[in-house]
């Protein structure tokens, strides 16, 4: 296989007049040649070394000004001859190398050289950009490799991404509503379906991938219990999901029950603490339990009966005790210490929206039912019932005051279960977090439930690598999801961004000589990304084929529905959900 590039010595657009680290400043000499390059293309500069050349982005077109204009400064540091020669800016960012070991045609994100003053500079188009563009995205060696679509830049040419480095070192998917962000996850998810031993879970915030229309092989819609559920045996497999308050570490169910500001809240964690773990004890002992008992703590996953512990808590409440003088009484240590915590516990427990935590069968109280309930989230396709990898968990009815938390619970039980698996036996998941500012916020309250749930995501974000367990963080609003998750992220694709404080989040993660690049974002196209990081080896623009599967996220049109005399509604149906939690 030859060079992929063949350049005549006339198609040089200028040569190499200043050269700083990884920035360099090409003069062109004929401004026809000038005037048909533009920001954002790629040149190709002819390397110190034989057999490679350096690839770099247009970062600024300059122009030769006339008498009458006056300097505007020395941004780029070329003090006023800039203004009396035809410039170009150009951002390095790798190497190409007509030979590497066995390898042709290899393009490396390094610079081993930086080319020689007087260097040649050659424009990248025509049918050089679409052999490049194809050596950049050589697929791997898979059956199924991950296609995003095309690059905008040469739409010959399909763009692949490489599945394994986006999965592991974390990924954004980011943009604007009506910028296609829901279309780019549905692209990922078909093509990960297809995979025999897939393992995914999307977080469905607003039931966007829960519809008629987004269903295929592979795919599996679980959703969280609303009350029409309530009672029903069997949930595993009819794809309801309880989630048992037993599974809620202390802090976490604290942040649900406690007031802080309560001067008898440190007797109320202190009792509730003593009791949860005395019921866990009890329960170990009434099924005859011989191999937790004498290791389990408070934070243990360990089923008990919450009607116990508020039993015990209303009897320390009203406790009357024998006083100093025989046959009189007194009030015990704790009298009307717990009244509102046992007033907030008995609400929350008897609250039908809560009943996927409260409201539980004898079956979620048997030992095996966590079992069951990691085995439906975290099998591989081939391993699972219902031979489906990609597990997308519906939580638009769940209360939005507990779902950060129970969003963090279900990511924390994930963690923790991988982390304990033996080395041999993790199979990698990924947890895909939509609209994730809900619940992975820049900002909380010290000690609430949104808290909690964030601490988990942080927990993933910094350590989830080593165990397999991987994040992908899409969201309209960059700016308000938490920073530390995001800059452990390695792997970005950006649609449209038209807010400029969302636009500055991605600039901060981006390397200085890549900044150029996000100017782009306020005027992408509907579906079209601007992709960085591990996964693809050149910084690009693709646009994002169309999905099979199409989530429910289309932008209502107000004005084509305002002009419909035929339009219906039905605000009776709406009203009975709302009074049933339910849309069902």
């Amino acid at each position: 296989m030859a060079a992929i590039f063949k350049f005549e010595e006339t198609s040089s657009i200028g040569t190499v007049f200043s050269v700083d680290t990884a920035t360099l400043i090409v003069k062109v000499d004929e401004i026809d040649k000038l005037r048909k390059l533009q920001v954002n293309h790629l040149v190709a500069i002819k390397s110190s070394k034989a057999g490679q050349h350096l690839i770099g982005i247009i970062n600024r077109i300059t122009r030769k000004a006339s008498d009458e204009e006056q300097p505007v400064g020395d941004d780029l540091g070329l003090s006023n001859f800039l203004f009396t020669e035809n410039i170009l800016k150009v951002n390095l960012i790798g190497t190409l190398l007509d030979k590497h070991g066995e390898k042709e045609n290899v393009f490396k994100r390094t610079l081993d050289t930086v080319p020689e003053i007087e260097a040649p500079c050659f424009p990248i188009d025509g049918e050089n950009i679409t052999k490049f563009m194809q050596t950049i995205s050589t697929k791997e060696n898979y059956k199924i490799p991950l296609s995003i679509g095309k690059y905008s830049i040469d739409e010959k040419a399909e763009a692949f991404l490489d599945g394994d480095k986006l999965f592991q070192r974390h990924a954004v998917i980011v943009g604007s509503t009506g910028s296609g962000k829901s279309w780019c996850v549905a692209k990922l998810i078909e093509q990960i379906a297809q995979l025999p031993m897939a393992n995914c879970i999307l977080f469905d915030i607003h039931g966007e991938y829960s519809g008629k229309d987004f269903k295929a092989d592979g795919i599996q819609h679980l959703r969280v219990a609303n009350p029409s559920d309530l009672g029903k045996k069997g949930s595993l497999t009819n794809d309801v999901l309880m989630l048992p308050y037993w599974l809620l570490t202390y802090e976490e169910m604290l942040a649900m029950l406690l007031d802080r500001s309560d001067s008898n809240a440190p007797n109320q964690a202190m009792l509730f603490s003593k009791t949860v773990f005395n019921e866990k004890l009890n329960h170990l002992t009434e099924i005859k339990d011989t191999t937790f008992k004498d290791s389990i703590t408070i934070d243990s996953p360990i089923p008990y009966k919450i009607e116990n512990v508020l039993k015990e808590l209303r009897n320390l409440d009203e406790q009357m005790v024998e006083g100093a003088k025989a046959g009189t009484e007194k009030q015990g240590p704790y009298y009307g210490k717990l009244t509102r915590f046992v007033q907030r516990l008995e609400a929350k427990s008897q609250d039908k929206r809560l009943g996927f935590l409260f409201q539980i069968s004898e079956d979620e109280l048997q030992l095996n039912w966590m079992n069951e309930l990691c085995s439906r989230l975290m099998q591989g396709s081939n391993l699972n019932a219902k031979k489906s990898g990609i597990k997308i968990i519906d939580f638009s009815e769940v209360p939005s005051d507990v779902l950060p938390l129970i969003i963090g619970l279900v990511a924390r039980i994930v963690f923790s279960v991988q982390q304990w698996t033996a080395k041999d036996k993790q199979h990698p998941i990924c947890l895909l977090c939509d609209e994730a500012h809900l619940y992975i916020p820049e900002r909380t309250n010290q000690d609430t439930a949104s808290e909690l749930g964030l601490k988990s995501f942080e927990r993933i974000a910094k350590e989830g690598r080593k165990y397999g367990v991987s994040l992908m963080v899409i969201s309209q609003r960059p700016a308000e999801v938490n920073r530390t998750v995001l800059s452990q992220c390695n792997n970005f694709i950006s649609l449209r961004l038209s807010n400029a404080e969302d636009q500055a989040v991605i600039k901060r993660l981006l390397p200085d000589n890549l900044n150029g690049l996000t100017e782009v974002l306020p005027i992408l196209d509907i579906g079209e990304a601007l992709i960085v990081g591990d996964a693809s080896l050149l910084p690009t623009r693709v646009i994002v084929d169309e999905p099979k599967i199409k989530p429910e996220s289309a932008t209502i049109k107000f004005w084509k529905e305002w002009s419909n005399e035929k339009a219906v509604q039905d605000i009776e149906t709406a009203v009975n959900g709302l009074r049933k939690q339910s849309k069902s």
